[in-house]
């Protein structure tokens, strides 16, 4: 077992550091028992983010290695022994015994010690990722960043790099968040600072605007140049506002400074109303005018209060994070039941309820730990006790607050009337709701505007028929998945997957009601098929029908087996999807038209180009994933993110559990893409391809063959049938150019693992026969190389030929094949004799004289036949 330590009593660095070794080395993050206060708030957030280790939880067995990072002092753990390799990682001076007259412990000559003279080992981790090609979410680029300034005094410390610049720009590159260092880190205040400070903190007011906490802060200073938005950062560090206007009165006028947490709220805009400026989140603005001092100062304030409300916006709330109808667990739910819950909806906690009131959080871990001990216990023994929650009106910001200070990573909601529990709320989801702030989603806002620009009209009007009906029905509808994907990446597909968050067969039959046409329904999955021949609608241009999908949740009861499904909320019914860049959701009816829903982040994956699964157990659940994974990372030119490669590899056995049919299913879709010589040689890579079956071929001949030969078109005059409905012609082409070198024996064995169609099969074994006996061929007479040829499918002969261009086998698809002498079986019954063996022999001869040249007229063939019948 390899471990990452770091100190104790940690700081944001050290913090940083223990998730970077733990990423470069493949090792296990075990939190330091005691961490500053910042640093805990930050890690009960977002620290399912980063798979941290507590130490209460680390596995049994022998510790092998243990890499220190941000210290030089070991702490013992359990496992650990004398044996224990120690690497360390640090940006602080290397202790010796040289350098530590006073006795303080000196590292001990069989450690590896990498020291770096650098303003924070973060930085260094940095500059390992940016060498190995390492892609970071937002969070974890923030974690990295928070640590780089914490140790550098945000750039300004004497021991401060270049190299600590250049790492900072990067990870800001990589999505890291700035507001999120405003947030848990505190820059120190001047004596006269603390003096204006304390003046502005006793002066401070509350404004609620729209759901937005917005703080007021007046004051004055004698002071010209005294700098006061260090002011301004470190009240809203104290009360974490939506916005802060600072309000100071100098010599030279009132000095105006804003600071916005939320894109609701542009300061640079309200700036600009006093001749002032900045940026959305910052701004500033200096006012003079011949007035009094207090007079000007209390003329500003009035004017700014009164100017707010028309640049503020709703905020965002609780109730646009939560998921409605959340499963609950009654306290007396024994854990096994629990457990077993929790395997099915893949949930990480079950609020405990008992007569309608919350008495509690159950959690995945303690459950875990409870059934590793082998309890017999209820939840009540269990849960985290308490109360907790949050109202559906509440804001982002309330609800991180009761998150930091509950500790709960599972929220209820309960509507304040009622006092009923109407949703939940996660860490997941306040982490996907900073993610959707990610800086670059600004130009997607006009969402209707790409729909318009980008459809054709008619599947325009189709949407907007859809969107409306279900608006009138007050039903939510969703465009989702693929549609949205592509969307964004310029290139709509013609597919329409709609989403009802509600009854979908309800809408249905309204649409077949009001415009026609004709509706099949699957009720115990609520879909719906409209057909929409005969209606209003028809149109050559638009598909024959349109599937109506009501939002479901899926569950496994075992690896690899196929979903049980349940309905749920359209959060739900995306979370059981495969990949974040498959979870957009494109909201249609009435006012919410164009409104996009990215509650996993997938929005940001697709700008960065990232291939992402939503869960650490999705390749378990459905281990096809795998292949998709990489047909979409070939396809649109992207990268698998590095957790899910771990992942991918941890879960590559099960591939061999799916049945034939799944596995070939998704290699027939991976042979249609454009680049699916590019996807088979990275599932090679990957180690899929022997996971699907070790008799599966790959190799550099293969992928040139494929590659030279899949593009290119099929020969008109060859005449080429389809194959049947199983498998296309392409795909059975596609799949003897693959197997075409394999022997009998193995082909045999492939067949039985992914189950081709009869027809196929037998394409791949004529194909591969006849390679085979290629050379003896060579040279031959015609009719030796009909006699060959005729029984074996075409395709397989034109694989064969595609790939050697022998021109014999050129010459018997266009003509040979074709060649047949005029005498048939009923001219020999004509001439008297019994049907019988002989006949095909005398035909075959009359077929070979003209193959071979011999017969070069029928009165030739005539005296042949005459002769053949004489021999009889």
């Amino acid at each position: 077992m390899h471990l990452v330590l770091t100190h104790e009593q940690a700081d944001f660095d050290a913090m940083a550091a223990l998730y970077a070794g733990a990423l470069i080395e493949g090792a296990l993050p075990i939190l330091p028992r005691r961490m500053n206060r910042n640093v805990r708030a930050f890690i009960t957030l977002y620290g399912l983010e980063f798979a941290f280790i507590d130490p209460r939880d680390l596995p049994q067995g022998p510790v092998e290695s243990v890499t220190l990072v941000d210290t030089q002092s070991l702490i013992t753990l359990k496992g650990m022994s004398k044996d224990t390799k120690i690497r360390v990682y640090d940006h602080h001076p290397q202790r010796t015994a040289q350098k530590n007259p006073k006795g303080k412990t000196a590292v001990p000559m069989d450690w590896e010690v990498v020291s770096f003279d650098l303003g924070a080992t973060a930085t260094y981790f940095v500059e390992m990722f940016q060498e190995r090609g390492v892609v970071l979410t937002p969070i974890q680029a923030t974690l990295m960043l928070l640590g780089i300034y914490e140790d550098t005094g945000t750039l300004t410390y004497s021991h401060t790099t270049a190299r600590d610049v250049h790492a900072v720009g990067w990870l800001l590159e990589q999505g890291a968040e700035l507001r999120s260092v405003t947030d848990f880190l505190n820059p120190p205040l001047s004596i006269d600072q603390r003096d204006i400070y304390d003046h502005l903190l006793a002066n401070i007011e509350t404004l609620d605007i729209f759901g937005h906490q917005v703080m007021l802060a007046c004051g004055e200073t004698s002071n010209p140049t005294e700098e006061i938005s260090t002011l301004a950062h470190k009240l809203r560090d104290l009360f974490d506002p939506d916005a802060l206007f600072v309000l100071v009165h100098s010599p030279e006028g009132v000095r105006f400074v804003a600071r916005s947490g939320t894109d609701q709220i542009d300061v640079a805009a309200i700036s600009a109303q006093f001749g002032g400026g900045g940026h959305n989140r910052a701004a500033a603005a200096l006012i003079k005018r011949e007035t009094g001092q207090q007079q000007l100062l209390q003329d500003v304030r009035e004017e700014l209060i009164a100017i707010l409300p028309r640049f503020v916006r709703p905020a965002v709330s609780v109730a646009q994070l939560m998921s409605k109808r959340p499963r609950v667990i009654a306290p007396e739910t024994s854990v096994q039941e629990a457990a077993k819950l929790m395997a099915r909806y893949g949930y990480e906690g079950f609020p405990v309820v008992s007569d309608g009131k919350i008495v509690g959080l159950l959690t995945r871990r303690a459950v875990d730990r409870a059934t590793g001990h082998r309890l017999n216990v209820n939840a009540a023994s269990l849960m985290d006790a308490g109360s907790i929650s949050v109202h559906p009106g509440d804001s982002l910001q309330r609800l991180q607050a009761v998150m930091t200070d509950s500790g709960w990573g599972q929220i209820p909601v309960i509507e304040p009337e009622s006092h009923l529990l109407v949703g939940i709320v996660t860490r997941t989801d306040v982490l996907k709701m900073l993610s959707r702030r990610h800086p670059n989603t600004a130009k997607y806002h006009s969402i209707s505007a790409m729909l318009q620009k980008m459809l054709a009209p008619e599947k325009m009007a189709l949407i907007q028929t859809v969107a409306d009906q279900a608006s009138s029905g007050h039903l939510p509808v969703y465009i989702v998945g693929g549609f949205v994907r592509d969307l964004f990446l310029n290139h709509p597909s013609a597919d329409l997957d709609m989403v009802v968050e509600g009854d979908a067969i309800l809408l249905g039959k309204s649409l077949v009601a009001k415009y026609g046409g004709k509706l099949t329904s699957h009720a115990r999955f609520g879909t719906a098929r409209w057909y929409l021949a005969g209606s209003q609608m028809a149109n050559p241009l638009l598909p024959d029908f349109l599937d109506l999908i009501s939002a479901r949740q899926e569950f496994y009861e075992h690896p690899s087996a196929l979903p049980t499904v349940e309905h749920g909320s359209i959060k739900l019914d995306l979370h059981r999807r495969d990949f974040t860049i498959n979870t957009l959701a494109l909201r249609l009816d009435g006012r919410h038209f164009g409104e996009l829903h990215d509650y996993y982040g997938g929005l940001p994956d697709l700008e960065r180009h990232l291939v992402r699964v939503l869960h650490s157990l999705s390749f378990i659940d459905d281990p096809t994933r795998m292949l998709r994974a990489v047909r979409y990372e070939q396809r649109y030119g992207f990268k698998i993110e590095p957790r899910t490669l771990q992942l991918m590899e941890d879960a590559r056995p099960l591939l061999g559990r799916l049945s034939p049919e799944r596995l070939r299913h998704e290699l027939d879709l991976i042979l249609e893409e454009k680049k699916a010589t590019s996807i088979l040689a990275r599932l090679d890579e990957l180690g899929l391809i022997q996971a699907i079956s070790d008799r599966l071929p790959w190799n550099s001949e293969i992928y040139q063959r494929l590659d030279s030969c899949l593009g290119i078109p099929f020969p008109l005059e060859w005449g080429l049938p389809p194959t049947n409905s199983a498998h296309s012609l392409f795909e059975t082409f596609a799949y003897s150019l693959w197997l075409l070198d394999q022997p009998t024996s193995v082909i045999q064995q492939i067949q039985e693992g992914l189950c081709f169609s009869m027809a196929c099969y037998k394409v791949i074994q004529g194909g591969s026969a006849l390679l085979l006996d290629l050379p003896a061929l060579k040279g031959s007479q015609p009719s030796l190389w009909v006699a060959r040829l005729d029984g074996v499918p075409l395709l397989a002969i034109y694989v064969v030929y595609l790939v050697t261009r022998e021109k014999a086998l050129e010459t018997y698809a266009l003509q040979w094949r074709n060649i047949h002498p005029r005498t048939t079986g009923h001219t020999l019954k004509a001439r008297g004799l019994v049907s019988g063996p002989y006949f095909q022999d005398i035909l075959d001869a009359l077929r070979n004289g003209w193959l071979d040249g011999e017969l070069d007229s029928l009165d030739a063939e005539e005296v042949l036949l005459e002769k053949l019948i004489a021999n009889l």
